[in-house]
C-alpha cells in the first residue's frame, strides 16, 4: 500500500486522515493525498475501529474471536477504502495505513501527536447524524494540537442523500413539475 518514491527521498512530515469508506472520507484522502504531494509529506489514513457494544460492553462480555473478527473486518474496510480512491497506480506518495482501536476522533488525534502534523477530516453527515454521534471533525478541531483541515462532503454526497430522501417519501424523481417552474 505504500506510495512510490525514491529511497533517497525522506518525506518531510506527516498527513494524518480519517478514513471509513464513505464518500466524504474519500474526499479527505484524496485531499490528504494532494497536500502531501504539495508538501512532500507521508500519508496516514487511519481507521478506527471499537468492539461491538463499545470498550465498556467488551469489557463486560470478552469474546476474543469476536475481537479478532472486527478488527479484520476494519482491516479490509481499509484496504477497500484505498483500493477505491485509487485503483490501478496508487496514490503516489508514501502511505502508511493503520487501524486503530478506539474511538474515531480521539483516535485520529492521538495518531496527529506532532505539532507539525497535518490531521485531515471529512465533514460529519447531516444534522440528525450529528444529534446521534457527537461529530468527529468538532472533537478533532478542539482537541488536536496540530493543523486540521475538514474538507466539505463532496456534491454528489449531497446528490445522492437528496434522492434517497425523495425515494423514501415516494416523491417523484426527476425534473421540477412546470407549476413549479413557473413559480421560480
Amino acid at each position: 500500500m505504500n506510495g512510490s518514491h525514491r529511497n533517497d527521498e525522506r518525506p518531510q512530515g506527516r498527513v494524518v486522515v480519517g478514513v471509513s469508506g464513505s464518500l466524504g472520507s474519500l474526499a479527505a484522502l484524496h485531499r490528504a493525498v494532494a497536500e502531501a504531494r504539495r508538501t512532500g509529506a507521508e500519508v496516514l489514513p487511519v481507521l478506527a475501529w471499537e468492539p461491538p457494544g463499545g470498550e465498556l460492553g467488551y469489557r463486560r462480555s470478552p469474546c476474543p474471536p469476536l475481537l479478532a473478527a472486527v478488527r479484520d473486518a476494519a482491516e479490509q474496510r481499509l484496504r477497500d477504502a484505498l483500493d477505491t480512491a485509487f485503483p490501478g497506480s496508487g496514490p503516489g506518495v508514501p502511505m502508511h495505513p493503520l487501524v486503530v482501536r478506539g474511538e474515531t476522533g480521539p483516535a485520529l488525534v492521538q495518531t496527529a501527536d506532532r505539532p507539525e502534523d497535518l490531521l485531515v477530516v471529512g465533514r460529519s453527515g447531516g444534522l440528525l447524524r450529528r444529534r446521534l454521534r457527537r461529530s468527529v471533525t468538532a472533537y478533532c478541531t478542539r482537541k488536536a494540537g496540530c493543523a486540521v483541515l475538514a474538507v466539505p462532503r463532496p456534491e454528489l454526497q449531497h446528490d445522492l442523500e437528496a434522492l434517497y430522501r425523495r425515494n423514501h417519501w415516494h416523491l417523484p424523481v426527476g425534473p421540477a413539475p412546470e407549476s413549479a417552474r413557473a413559480k421560480g
